[in-house]
């Protein structure tokens, strides 16, 4: 089976045949939103590890690639709709209180929840980001699911209480800026979403688009203040290591020509920034400064993703160092040769002369090994050496929903623009870039 689905994805890597290689690319990712979750809440399983709690970051990627299934045939609209509405009416019955085995608290949800009962899993945290994130796919369905019958009246109903219920103030612990997260037992956490560039403008845009829970614009300029552009290879960029900071907020946001004040200073928006980190990633491999043999122009690609460690090894007399899971980064964060294939594929929009050559040339060099049944594996690593001391090489076991959703959805965006187009007509998004300060481009 997987040798018959190999031969089909490798007769459709010319480059006469794009469109065919990033449909089937989708269509085979997709399966891990039709396999793994659960029918009775909705919910989606942060890995499809046996015993994995869902993730409700996952969810909301969830919630978009329901959107896209069903528009472009992966899906039946019926069947879209009653993955939509069980996830959100166990959003919206689920108990939310300071208990440690609720399910959230102030419209925020915890990290992770079991993926059968919906309470708290492994003491996770209520999460701010991943919260926004949540929030993004609920507003995806409401704006899609645009119907006059009644189940699609109740997603749009649903999805808007539970956008409206979120008490985004209460983050903020008293402060301009969100704390990361809160749990029962300790409290805020101390660090915060207010330095350095990062994937938390999703955040802030929809804590200022709020009708009912609004946050002061302070926070988000505070935040934006400790921006500074580095230069790498030539090009400038605001950096941040890990490729998915360049990316978790453009899932819903088209940030082609509107510019924040930040943006006006140097004379080049978000979307143009991805751009320039998706060549610094590329150009980090072709540099290759720690010397993996792997590493090249069609082999880059560092992001959060699980990884071969914790583990040290010594290969051919260097003392390297390989990491669990763990954000990944170049050109200073942690670098253990690790490849995720799916980093590069959710860049897609930002820099497809390079992305799609470079997902041409996986498939064709990867082979069985880095396919599985829900498209690329989520991470390898030629380096690593087993314990045995063979040559074998590291794959990850296991796909993951945070690398499923992107694949899906950048590949969608670039496609069409389908989720920015259903985001760009939300009246909550557009009222909260407007207030975070962005002008211009389709927000005129």
């Amino acid at each position: 089976m997987e040798t018959q689905k190999l031969q089909a994805i490798q007769s459709l890597i010319s480059p006469s045949h794009e469109k065919e290689m990033l449909e089937h690319l989708k269509c085979q990712t997709f399966e891990y939103f039709r396999h793994e979750w659960n029918e009775r809440n909705g919910l989606i399983a942060d890995k499809n590890q046996p015993g994995s709690p869902a993730s409700i970051a996952v969810l909301g990627m969830g919630l978009t690639v329901y959107a896209i299934a069903a528009d472009r045939g992966l899906l039946s609209r019926t069947e879209a709709i009653k993955r939509t509405l069980a996830a959100l009416r166990f959003l919206r019955t689920s108990h939310q209180g300071p208990e440690p085995d609720a399910s959230g608290y102030k419209g925020f949800y915890y990290h992770f929840l079991d993926l059968q009962t919906g309470q708290r899993a492994w003491q996770s945290e209520i999460s701010t980001i991943d919260t926004a994130i949540l929030m993004a796919g609920v507003l995806v369905a409401q704006r899609y699911f645009d119907g006059a019958n009644a189940d699609e009246a109740e997603i749009r109903e649903t999805a808007d209480f539970l956008y409206r219920r979120v008490e985004w103030p209460w983050a903020l612990n008293k402060k301009k800026t969100f704390s990361h997260g809160w749990t029962p037992e300790k409290k805020f956490e101390k660090h915060r979403w207010n330095r350095n560039y990062s994937e938390a403008i999703i955040l802030y845009a929809l804590a200022l688009g709020s009708p009912t829970h609004s946050i002061a614009v302070e926070g988000y300029h505070e935040w934006t203040s400790t921006f500074d552009l580095l230069k790498m290879y030539d090009i400038e960029c605001l950096h941040a290591g890990p490729m998915f900071i360049h990316q978790m907020s453009h899932l819903w946001i088209d940030f082609r020509g509107i510019r924040d004040s930040f943006n006006r200073k140097v004379d080049f928006d978000y979307f143009e920034n991805s751009r320039r980190a998706t060549y610094i990633q590329r150009q980090y491999a072709i540099e290759n400064p720690k010397n993996f043999a792997h590493y090249g122009q069609y082999c880059w690609g560092l992001t959060a993703s699980d990884g071969p460690g914790p583990a040290r090894r010594t290969i051919k007399g260097v003392r390297r160092v390989f990491y669990d899971y763990i954000a990944r980064g170049v050109p200073h964060g942690p670098d253990d040769g690790t490849i995720s294939p799916w980093a590069v594929v959710a860049s897609l929009p930002f820099a497809p002369e390079i992305v799609t050559d470079t997902i041409r040339h996986g498939i064709k060099s990867l082979g069985e090994k880095g396919l599985c049944k829900y498209g690329f594996n989520a991470s390898y690593n030629p380096a690593f050496i087993q314990s045995t001391g063979a040559y074998e090489g590291w794959v990850s076991p296991w796909s993951f929903g945070l690398n499923q959703g992107p694949t899906i959805i950048m590949i969608e965006n670039y496609q069409t623009d389908m989720v920015w187009r259903l985001m760009q007509q939300c009246p909550y998004l557009v009222h909260g870039l407007k207030a975070a300060g962005f002008e211009g481009g389709w927000l005129v």
